[in-house]
C-alpha cells in the first residue's frame, strides 16, 4: 500500500510539472491568464487616437449678457447730486448704467456647416456669444433655439464658408453601465481638457437638473467650464452633453450627469429643420408616478411604469384605446420606470411617428399604438401685457391650451390664465409671481381670458384679491391698492 501511495503522488507531481512548463495552471481558467498583458504594445494602450479624432469639434462658448442697472433713488436729490453728481464712475447718478456678465462653457459641432449644441444655462440671456474652436479660430454665433427645458441650446456660427469638424451621434441608448467614456470640455477655463471613467447609471430621472430628467451618470470628472461639453464612447462618437454634477464644493466628487444624445440629436433636428423651440409630441394623457402603495394594490414586485390619471376626449390616447387606470409599462420595448421616462421616449421619437406602448389593464399585458402628435391650440393663446393699476402689473398672460400648457409643463385641464412672463423689478415681480402661474380668480370673480384679466386689473381698488394657482396648489393673496 506504501508503495502505491507513493506511485500515485509521483504520478500528480509529474503532471503538475508537466503542466507549469507548458504554461498552463491546472484549476485556473484560461480567461483569467489571458487578462494579462502580453506585449508592449498592449501595455502601452491609450485613447489618444480617438481624442485626436474628438476634440476639434469640442469648442468654448463664450457668452456676453448686458445688464443694465437702474438710476440711483437719490438721482433728483441736490445733496447727493453735488458729492455723488458722476456716480463716482463718470456716469451720473440718474443714467442707467451698463456692465457685461461673462459665462464660459464648452460645446460640440454636430454638423460641418457650424451647428453647436451647448447647455442653454449656458448661454441664457446672452445678447452676444462667440464660439472658439480649439486650432485657435473665433466666430460669432447665432442662438437659432434655446430650450430651458431640457437644458439645451443650439448655435450657429457665423462663417458659413468655413467647414467645420463634426462629432457623429451615438445610440445612447445602447450604453451600458460600466462602459468607457471620455469627457471633454473647457473646465474653468484652463484650455480643453479630457478626462476618463465609466457609465456609472443610465436612465436617471430623480436628480432635479431640468424639467426634461434623464442622464447619464459617470464618474469622468466634470467640472465648471465642462458644460455642453462632450461625452464620447471609445469609438469616437458622442454619447452625452455634459450638463452637471452634484458637488458640495463645486469641484468634481465623480458625480457628473449628461443628457443622452439621442435627446440632443432630437432638439438639433429641429433647428436644422427651421425650429425656434422645441415642440414635443402630444398623446392627450396625464400620468402619476407609481408609488409603493399602488404598487402594492396592483399587485407588482416593485413600483414601475407610468399610471394613466386621464385621457382627453378625442386625442390620440383616446384613439389608440388608453384608459384611466392603464399602467404603461414599456415604449418601443425600452422599460418606462416613472412619467418622465415615458415623456423621454415620446420626445426622442418625435412628431409624426408612432409609439408602441405595452400597459398593464386588469392583471393583463395590452399592446397599443399611439399617434405622435403636436399639442392642438384649442383656443388662441392672445397673450396680453397687464399695464393697470394693480398687483400683477407688468406680468405677460395668455389663455390655456394643451399647446401652451405643454410649453409651460403644465396640465391641460387647469381653468384660469397662464402667466408667461414677468418683467424685472414689476409689481408682478415683486409680488412673486413666476412663468406658469396661473391666475385663477380677481376680486372672487373667475378669470375667463387674458382680456378678461386685463380689463379687471385696468381699474384702481382699494384691495386686490387674488387666486394664483401654482403646482396645484392655490394661493389667495389680499393685497392693498
Amino acid at each position: 500500500m506504501t508503495s502505491f501511495r507513493q506511485f500515485r503522488l509521483a504520478c500528480c507531481l509529474l503532471l503538475a510539472s508537466a503542466s507549469v512548463s507548458s504554461g498552463v495552471l491546472v484549476g485556473v481558467p484560461l480567461a483569467h491568464a489571458q487578462d494579462v498583458p502580453q506585449s508592449r504594445e498592449e501595455i502601452s494602450l491609450s485613447f489618444a487616437p480617438i481624442v485626436k479624432q474628438a476634440a476639434p469639434a469640442v469648442v468654448n462658448v463664450y457668452a456676453k449678457q448686458i445688464v443694465r442697472t437702474a438710476p440711483s433713488p437719490f438721482a433728483d436729490d441736490p445733496f447727493f447730486r453735488h458729492f455723488f453728481g458722476d456716480g463716482g464712475f463718470g456716469s451720473p447718478l440718474g443714467v442707467p448704467r451698463e456692465r457685461a456678465r461673462n459665462s464660459l462653457g464648452s460645446g460640440v459641432i454636430v454638423d460641418a456647416s457650424g451647428l453647436v449644441v451647448t447647455n442653454y444655462h449656458v448661454i441664457r440671456g446672452a445678447d452676444e456669444v462667440k464660439v472658439a474652436l480649439s486650432d485657435g479660430r473665433e466666430f460669432e454665433a447665432e442662438i437659432l433655439l434655446r430650450d430651458e427645458q431640457s437644458d439645451l441650446a443650439i448655435l450657429k456660427i457665423s462663417d458659413g464658408n468655413a467647414d467645420f469638424p463634426t462629432l457623429s451621434f451615438a445610440d445612447s441608448d445602447d450604453l451600458e453601465v460600466g462602459d468607457l467614456v471620455l469627457a471633454i470640455g473647457n473646465p474653468f477655463g484652463v484650455g480643453q481638457t479630457v478626462t476618463s471613467g465609466i457609465v456609472s447609471a443610465v436612465a436617471r430621472t430623480e436628480v432635479g437638473i431640468s424639467d426634461m430628467a434623464f442622464f447619464i451618470q459617470t464618474d469622468a470628472a466634470i467640472n465648471p467650464g465642462n458644460s455642453g461639453g462632450a461625452l464620447i464612447d471609445v469609438k469616437g462618437r458622442l454619447v452625452g452633453i455634459n450638463s452637471a454634477i452634484f458637488s458640495r464644493s463645486g469641484g468634481s466628487n465623480g458625480i457628473g450627469f449628461a443628457i443622452p444624445s439621442n435627446m440632443a440629436q432630437a432638439v438639433a433636428a429641429q433647428a436644422l429643420a427651421g425650429g425656434t423651440e422645441v415642440v414635443r409630441p402630444w398623446i392627450g394623457a396625464t400620468f402619476q408616478k407609481v408609488t409603493p402603495d399602488i404598487a402594492r394594490s396592483l399587485d407588482l414586485p416593485r413600483p414601475q411604469g407610468a399610471l394613466v390619471v386621464k385621457v382627453f376626449e378625442g386625442s390620440p390616447a383616446e384613439k389608440a384605446g388608453l384608459a384611466v387606470g392603464d399602467l404603461v409599462l414599456a415604449a418601443d420595448d425600452y422599460e418606462v420606470a416613472n412619467p418622465r421616462s415615458l415623456e423621454y421616449r415620446l420626445t426622442i421619437k418625435g412628431i409624426g411617428e408612432t409609439e408602441k406602448l405595452v400597459v398593464l389593464r386588469d392583471g393583463a399585458e395590452k399592446t397599443l399604438t399611439v399617434s405622435l402628435e403636436s399639442a392642438p391650440e384649442t383656443v388662441r393663446a392672445d397673450e396680453q401685457l397687464l399695464d393697470g393699476y394693480s398687483p400683477l402689473t407688468g406680468a405677460t398672460v395668455a389663455n390655456l391650451s394643451p399647446r401652451l400648457a405643454e410649453r409651460l409643463r403644465l396640465p391641460s385641464d387647469q381653468e384660469g390664465v397662464a402667466v408667461t412672463k414677468v418683467e424685472p423689478r414689476s409689481p408682478a415681480a415683486q409680488l412673486g409671481l413666476q412663468p406658469g402661474d396661473i391666475v385663477v380668480a380677481l376680486q372672487g370673480h373667475a378669470v375667463a381670458s387674458s382680456r378678461d384679466l386685463k380689463r379687471m386689473t385696468s381699474q384702481k381698488q382699494r384691495l386686490w384679491r387674488i387666486t394664483v394657482n401654482r403646482g396645484g396648489r392655490l394661493s389667495r393673496l389680499v393685497i392693498g391698492g
